[in-house]
């Protein structure tokens, strides 16, 4: 019997799982070595690919009107313009511009107004200053009266503007009401109010709920989805007073580590376009690398917040499992219900360690519809505030995957920046659990975890691959394929291990403050849309790996619920970022952020890409 599965329709049989991310992707590329590669999720999406249209009226994805239709069109941040085929100036209009001709006027009543001096707004001189400042900064100059909130959001988008057609990170754009929202931020300030991002740009990543905005995980049908409400984190975004800009892009049902789809197209990494900013979180660190917006949210289930970070020379946090509100971050059509979610997490990304702070004392505290009945989260403060009190646990070895040499070198830098800040440094430790064993309940858990839902005739066809692997068959494809057919008796011994890790990691913190490691083997590779993830591999310093294999440093810290928080560490000899990852204890999120800002400190952090 032939079985095929289409990673779309996997990611509806698991809706209420925040990162399909993986395991619809590896069940696909075992049932593609079943059956051939027949049937494939996701075209060979080169650079500059199409955008989407932002009226999703039309439920024919396929056809050529709509396939003309998915170029963006710059004066109104929409595809839904006439200068595009298929526009009608509906009702997404954003961002108008002095038309081309007499004709645009009349066929656009919004550019007509612009031509005619209706939307003109005063740009002060420096046009452009504001765009890679701080959260921190703006906040500032917000009270001190420097700039306007319409200022600064009129920045960003003309940015978006002027630079995303190369980069495509913003794959929503909401700009009417972003402009509507600074106004309205200003309007506040005027009145004496202050909250924590009033009138900060922001972005979003595609995969949360925004009344009004669709939300499609990258996933075809989902195309046309409209959520009615916001997800927890944008509610609290907007009540901290942050100005949404839009969406950003995300891989096709958020489960690679890059960020492609067939509706939106190929997102770019900043720093060399030919590369993948990575995934999931890769439109908002691309966004965030171009100055698109001050901060962005994104989520965590496979370093879907950190390897983008990595790739692109930004800051993100991904918080102690169970910390912040995942409701409304799930994938559509499934309602959003206040679930407590296994490994996968929502964070904060910035261009500074202290913007990550800001942005996580925002988003951190439990849903309201269910523990926030009952508690408030007040995280305790940071072990220590200077660098050279910091004990820290340095990793740069793992039994199952090398270390590429850029990487390794960013992971020595931090290390040497420690040491002469006056820190203690250890390259060892007895206390360390096993990284073997670590790595095998993380793809357990992950996997077994996401696949529940299959029909059962693909579970009968796994679990007939999964029986004829030899016991001592222990490569991490073979460890995958088990978990797809793991019994609720197999994870929960699983989870029981996962336990027995939890209190390693307790004993371990008790002497150490941190734990420095990588966050994935490589630098940023280049994009890799091959539809079989089998045949896809990893290039660490010329020696090709199981493309999957690389999550083992980001599942260090997803498996046990710690907070990791992702720095720039340097570039490799290509000029690319490098990050690397600083480990803490389990809600002592504030101390691998304290350390963050220290480090920062001492050995730089963002840069503009060149």
């Amino acid at each position: 019997m032939r079985i095929v599965i289409l990673a779309p329709s996997l990611a509806r049989l698991i809706p209420d799982h925040p990162a399909v991310f993986l395991a619809s992707g590896l069940a696909r590329e075992v049932l593609l070595t079943l059956t051939g590669p027949a049937t494939t999720t996701t075209p060979r999406l080169t650079t500059a690919a199409p955008r989407a249209r932002a009226s999703f009226e039309s439920s024919s994805m396929n056809s050529a009107k709509h396939t003309n239709s998915h170029r963006t069109c710059r004066s109104h941040g929409t595809t839904d313009c006439k200068e595009l085929p298929g526009c009608s100036t509906r009702s997404r209009q954003t961002t108008p511009r002095r038309p081309n001709s007499e004709d645009d006027r009349t066929q656009h009543p919004l550019c007509e107004a612009a031509f005619y001096g209706l939307f003109q707004r005063p740009v002060r001189s420096g046009f452009m200053e504001w765009n890679f400042q701080t959260a921190e900064k703006l906040v500032a100059a917000l009270r001190a009266g420097e700039v306007t909130s319409a200022e600064l959001t009129d920045e960003a988008i003309a940015r978006i503007e002027r630079d995303d057609k190369a980069i495509n990170a913003i794959c929503v754009p909401d700009f009417d009401r972003a402009r509507a929202a600074a106004r309205g931020a200003d309007q506040a300030r005027a009145r004496g109010e202050d909250r924590p991002l009033l009138g900060i740009p922001v972005t979003v990543k595609e995969s949360y709920n925004i009344a009004g905005l669709p939300t499609t995980w990258g996933m075809p049908p989902q195309a046309n989805f409209m959520p009615a409400e916001d997800a927890v984190q944008v509610s609290r975004l907007k009540a901290a007073g942050a100005v949404v800009l839009g969406k950003t892009n995300v891989p096709v049902g958020l489960q690679d580590i890059q960020s492609f789809n067939e509706i939106y197209g190929t997102t770019n990494n900043p720093w060399d376009h030919d590369r993948t900013p990575g995934g999931s979180s890769g439109g908002s660190a691309a966004a965030l690398a171009s100055g698109f917006g001050a901060l962005s949210i994104g989520s965590d289930l496979a370093g879907s917040l950190r390897t983008p970070a990595h790739f692109c020379g930004v800051y993100a946090h991904k918080p102690t499992l169970g910390l912040a509100a995942t409701r409304g971050m799930v994938a559509p059509p499934a309602p959003p219900l206040p679930v407590d979610l296994d490994l996968a997490v929502v964070g904060p990304m910035a261009r500074t360690a202290r913007d990550l702070t800001l942005l996580l004392d925002v988003m951190a505290g439990p849903d309201p519809l269910t523990h926030g009945m009952a508690y408030d989260v007040t995280l305790p403060p940071a072990r220590h505030e200077r660098l050279c009190d910091f004990r820290v646990l340095v990793l740069e070895e793992h039994p199952l995957i090398p270390i590429g040499s850029a990487v390794r070198a960013g992971v020595n830098r931090v290390a040497d920046a420690l040491v002469d800040g006056g820190a203690r440094v250890e390259r060892h430790s007895p206390l360390l659990p096993d990284l073997t064993e670590a790595a095998t309940l993380y793809m357990q858990l992950l996997i077994s975890g996401s696949v529940a839902r299959f029909p059962i005739e693909s579970y009968e066809q796994l679990r007939t691959r999964a029986a004829g692997l030899s016991a001592d068959d222990q490569r991490l494809d073979a460890v995958r394929l088990r978990a797809m057919v793991f019994s609720h008796r197999d994870w929960m011994e699983a989870n029981n291990r996962r336990e027995l890790h939890r209190h390693g990691w307790r004993q371990l913190f008790a002497e150490f403050d941190a734990v420095v490691c990588p966050i994935t083997p490589t630098p940023a590779f280049p994009h890799d849309h091959n539809p079989n993830p089998l045949e896809r591999r990893i290039d660490i310093d010329g020696v090709e790996y199981p493309y999957f294999d690389q999550l083992v440093w980001a599942g260090l810290a997803t498996m046990p619920g710690l907070p990791a928080t992702a720095i720039p560490a340097g570039r490799s000899p290509e000029g690319l970022p490098v990050g690397v990852q600083l480990i803490g204890p389990m809600f002592e999120d504030r101390t691998p952020l304290r350390l963050a800002e220290l480090l920062e400190q001492k050995i730089g952090g963002f840069q503009i890409p060149k």
